[in-house]
């Protein structure tokens, strides 16, 4: 099928751009998005052609060619550079060079006068690369390639910028953060190869059956450490509003189609290992709980329309994350729930965009204001973004939230009941996103004159408005579970008990959407109805204050991890200094004087030699008589 191809055309793209210097300053951008919308064609072709397959025979797997191989016998290693292309990796092919190329063509306006926009859509076209290669991969190992490539990418697109002080240090904090992730990764793989002697993905998951349950549940923790680091989840979630440092078309890449839903993808694609370790799966439910309430909490207290669309895509994906730890019950509606994010959070991300290029690229939702009639298009596609994340019946948010939200109800009331809360908070904040920046009175500075976007920026943007909208077919007839069960496995039907009552499908969308109308109405009461401040209030509420500082994330991995590791390094450090260097330098100073005294007795006079053998004769002498006398 030449699955290798998906991957070669950003691959060849990139490096193009990177190797031919300012000759192709002028056609870079042009290259770039040719490469990616040839892989979303390729992508659709062979996407196709597996759907003409019979449900048992969806798995192509391609082999390019022997990366690793260390004898035969027992205690070898072999690995393959091989491709894989299922019903789950065809869904996620689709999305990151679809959604991708979208994120191209914007990008040809959004960074039109940037001196360095050749290198711009090089690393964009290498991130794509990546995560290709990462969703492709049939072996952890080169499935971890692509995991470090998109670290990789991450950093120079976070970074690009890397002339302002806070996007090199959030680009260097999401690489940092991201490689305390892929020790997870890294520990994971190496115990796969030690229990299993393999680390192919389909080899591994055959052999879970045989293994101890303590060993397994290690390993899906190990993976889950991993999955954090790269979908920003508890404790590892610090480095993604950061990210907002970078130009807007990445946050949008990063948020939609690539990074952030690496995490998600490695549990899924790993779920012969977490549906054999209860313990394991326990871990990403909590994981991802915590995460969809704290990054809520946190898209409330944002002024920053980025910033806000970054706590929303950690709750988001907490709720993708929270699917996953449900197991066969949950896995398809986690993948159903991150393909329509990804239409309405690329759409809402690039909105912003083209808010800020409006806007003189002020990101303060306090300075805009009634931006729905200098804005038609953006408002009208933001405003079916928005409709979408919240959940509002008929859009595709509705459809994945609530299949989401009645499977956890169904495994525990009180997870669902935090899920169903999640809901509420997500209408209110986004509520508050859109009036802040759409609704009012204008609050922008006189000098400010807000323009639509030209075309090339909006079209983009009414693509994604009409996925965000229709993206909700994926679930008629079942069609989406139907087609991922060859690899996660048969969904239940969930029968949701609530106070002993059986509670039918139906009831749970009332239920989920009166909590989505009571946060809109909230959100409109507390925004839409009365001034707002163009500037910052100081007085504010406990929990306002805690959100404003992203619940205090950062200071608390400051002080569960930072200062103890200083205080180590320092204390080693110290000891290597004072304690083991000096005991070292100190012997050698004892034998360097004693070699230096004991060089004063050879001073080449032969007097001093002859009075030297007298002396010594004479104490032979004398030692004889002594024992002779006794």
């Amino acid at each position: 099928m030449m699955i290798w191809l998906l991957v070669a055309f950003p691959a060849l793209g990139a490096a193009l751009l990177l190797t031919s210097g300012r000759r192709s300053d002028r056609h870079g951008h042009l290259v770039a998005t040719a490469a990616s919308a040839a892989s979303f064609v390729w992508g659709l072709v062979l996407f196709f052609r597996l759907l003409a397959r019979d449900s048992g025979d969806r798995t192509v797997t391609e082999s390019l060619f022997t990366w690793i191989s260390t004898g035969q016998g027992p205690g070898s290693f072999h690995v393959e550079m091989s491709l894989v292309f299922d019903p789950l990796a065809a869904l996620f092919v689709l999305l990151i060079t679809g959604v991708g190329t979208l994120i191209h063509v914007y990008s040809i306006g959004y960074m039109e006068h940037d001196e360095r926009r050749r290198r711009f859509f090089a690393f964009l076209n290498l991130f794509i690369a990546a995560m290709l290669v990462l969703v492709l991969a049939g072996d952890y190992l080169v499935l971890f390639l692509g995991w470090e490539g998109v670290g990789l990418a991450s950093y120079l697109l976070i970074g690009f910028w890397q002339h302002k002080p806070s996007a090199a240090a959030a680009a260097k904090k999401a690489f940092v953060v991201n490689r305390v992730g892929d020790i997870g990764m890294a520990l994971a793989i190496m115990l796969m190869f030690k229990e299993f002697g393999t680390t192919e993905i389909a080899a591994v998951g055959d052999s879970v059956a045989g293994t101890a349950a303590s060993t397994i549940t290690v390993l899906g923790l190990l993976l889950l450490l991993g999955a954090c680091g790269k979908s920003a989840q508890v404790p590892l979630q610090g480095w993604l509003l950061d990210a907002m440092e970078g130009p807007t078309p990445v946050s949008a890449l990063i948020h939609a189609a690539t990074m952030v839903t690496a995490g998600v993808y490695l549990i899924v694609r790993s779920n012969a290992i977490f549906d054999a370790s209860e313990t394991a799966r326990t871990a990403v439910v909590v994981v991802g709980l915590v995460t969809l309430i704290a990054g809520a909490i946190i898209g409330c207290a944002k002024d920053d329309i980025k910033k806000a669309l970054a706590g929303s895509t950690m709750s988001q994906i907490g709720y993708m994350m929270l699917a996953a730890g449900l197991g066969p019950a949950g896995y398809a509606f986690a993948i159903f729930h991150l393909v329509t994010h990804g239409f309405f959070k690329a759409n809402m991300f690039l909105g912003a965009g083209s808010v800020m290029h409006a806007m003189d690229d002020d990101v303060n939702m306090r300075h805009y204001g009634a931006l729905r009639t200098a804005l038609p298009v953006t408002f009208a596609t933001f405003g079916l973004g928005y409709l979408a994340i919240i959940g509002f019946p008929g859009f595709s948010g509705f459809f994945s939230k609530d299949k989401i939200i009645e499977a956890a109800l169904a495994h525990n009331v009180w997870v669902g009941l935090a899920a169903v809360a999640g809901a509420g908070i997500t209408a209110f904040y986004m509520t508050r996103l859109v009036t802040m920046t759409f609704a009012g009175q204008k609050r922008w500075r006189e000098e400010v004159h807000p323009h639509e976007s030209p075309r090339v920026m909006t079209v983009p943007l009414i693509v994604l408005a009409a996925a965000s909208v229709l993206g909700g077919l994926l679930v008629l007839s079942d069609w989406i579970t139907d087609w991922l069960e060859p690899v996660v496995g048969h969904t239940e039907h969930h029968h949701v008990e609530i106070l002993g009552a059986e509670w039918p499908p139906i009831a749970v969308s009332v239920l989920v959407t009166a909590v989505v109308a009571a946060g809109v109405a909230l959100g409109w009461f507390t925004y839409g109805r009365k001034p707002i401040a163009s500037e910052t209030p100081e007085r504010v509420s406990v929990l306002t204050r805690a959100a404003r500082a992203d619940l205090y994330g950062d200071t608390i991995n400051e002080w569960v991890a930072v200062r103890p590791t200083v205080t180590l390094a320092r204390g080693v450090a110290w000891f290597d200094q004072f304690g083991l260097h000096r005991a070292v330098t100190g012997f050698v100073t004892l034998i360097g004087d004693g070699a230096a005294a004991m060089r004063t007795w050879q001073n080449g006079f032969v007097r001093s030699y002859a009075l030297g053998v007298f002396v010594g004769a004479l104490v032979l002498t004398l030692g004889l008589l002594a024992v002779i006398w006794r």
